[in-house]
């Protein structure tokens, strides 16, 4: 991946039409070298080559009123043209720019994968966990409806596994392979529409909230449908497993997501804030715009402290229990936590059409993102309803079982998650 500058604009400039970022996979026929006189006289100094791109398409043939106001039209990927570093000095002076709202290199995010245990498969393992959240007695109100959607921002789908490819929609893939600690291999821009998962989080994160039930527990929403957008590649750490993508590419699959129609998006990732804007900061604002429900784990590192997506205030922040009901050990706490759900060895697909335990709040938050989705279904198929977020995070708030007196707690936030409460007040809301 060669490197790249992330420039936001002010909102009264009238600069030249420029081609996607995408465009340049298959031609860099037209690409731009130029974009405006005092821009391009920096990188003229630091005799750095770049071509000037989008960092995002329009949902139409134009910027929506959603897109303008969260500023997605004024965003730059600025791609050097050779393997050169970007010197910060540069960076520095763009941002100085009375023009210039921000200016910040391309980072690389890294998120610690947890270890899949594969055993052997058994319709009865872990069924703890989904009877901590009543999913059984739930399914009596709905299944899901096909028409509520669920992308799933992750290292990609098992595309083929029994338990997931009769929900499958057609997905999206926005990284390459990465090899080592460090680099990117493949081309510099690479992306194309097949998410096939090579690591299994993203295949066991899918399974949790939609597998048909085959060798396994049933999926939280067995009749909605997946939307597998893949973000993340793997890499070696050590003798660990990390995911890792290129934030601006994570942020290109949120946008992605939304404009396929995404009803709920599921982000079982988290990276920490390093400086500049917050990260995905604007493409949630565009999702709250747009109504879309986005769900994400809290982290793994049993501090407190903000990893994003989930510390941005428009987010369901999840946390996670253990087999007692208690916040687990590792589970990342703060202000920012809503829920928590259930989070240790819980049983799900994995890759080459297998089973695995797995442990970690990512496994947490698609049992609330199913949850979203559940809710989302019941109030469509009742009464023709489109649940709106805040009415969503009513119902989860006040249905959650508290873990003590306090309303909201810093680690469980306003309680463990109880599908089948929240069924029943939304049904009662509906009558």
């Amino acid at each position: 991946m060669k490197p790249h500058v992330r420039l936001k604009v002010k909102g009264d400039l009238q600069l030249p039409e420029v081609p996607h970022w995408q465009q340049l996979l298959t031609s860099k026929v037209g690409a731009a070298t130029q974009l405006d006189p005092a821009i391009d006289a920096i990188f003229g100094k630091y005799h750095l080559p770049v071509w000037f791109t989008k960092e995002y398409r329009p949902m139409g043939a134009g910027w929506d009123r959603s897109e303008i106001a969260s500023g997605l039209d004024r965003i730059y990927r600025v791609i050097v043209q050779d393997d050169r570093s970007i010197p910060p000095e540069l960076v520095k002076e763009l941002a100085a720019l009375p023009m210039v709202e921000q200016a910040e290199i391309g980072q690389i995010g890294r998120v610690d994968l947890p270890e899949m245990l594969p055993t052997q498969m058994s319709i009865d393992t872990d069924s703890r966990s989904r009877e901590a959240i009543y999913l059984k007695q739930s399914h009596q109100y709905s299944q899901g409806n096909p028409e509520i959607k669920i992308a799933v921002l992750d290292t990609g789908v098992n595309l083929s596994h029994p338990e997931l490819r009769s929900a499958l929609l057609p997905g999206y893939d926005f990284v390459n392979i990465i090899d080592g600690a460090d680099r990117f291999l493949g081309d510099y821009l690479d992306a194309d529409d097949s998410p096939e998962d090579e690591v299994g989080h993203g295949t066991h994160v899918a399974g949790i909230i939609a597998a048909k039930g085959v060798a396994m527990p049933i999926g939280v929403v067995p009749h909605c449908k997946i939307m597998p957008v893949r973000v993340l590649a793997a890499m070696s750490r050590g003798n660990k497993r990390v995911g890792a993508g290129l934030v601006d590419n994570i942020n290109a699959g949120i946008k992605w997501a939304i404009d396929q129609g995404a009803d709920v998006i599921n982000m079982s990732l988290g990276i920490r804030h390093t400086g500049g804007g917050l990260p995905h900061q604007e493409v949630v604002d565009y999702a709250q715009r747009k109504g879309v429900s986005i769900v994400a784990a809290s982290g793994n590192d049993g501090q407190e402290q903000l990893y994003y997506p989930a510390a941005l205030p428009y987010v369901i922040t999840v946390g996670a229990v253990d087999e007692q009901g208690d916040i687990a050990g590792f589970s990342t706490y703060g202000h920012q936590v809503d829920l928590a759900a259930p989070g240790t060895n819980i049983y799900s697909s994995h890759l080459n059409n297998a089973y695995a335990f797995s442990t970690g709040t990512s496994h947490a938050s698609p049992f609330v993102a199913g949850a979203v989705a559940l809710l989302k279904s019941y109030a469509l198929k009742k009464k023709g309803t489109n649940l709106s977020d805040s009415q969503i995070k009513h119902i989860l708030k006040h249905t959650a079982d508290k873990i003590d007196a306090r309303f909201k707690h810093r680690k469980a936030g306003f309680g463990r998650l109880n599908l089948l409460d929240a069924l029943r007040l939304l049904d009662d809301k509906l009558s």
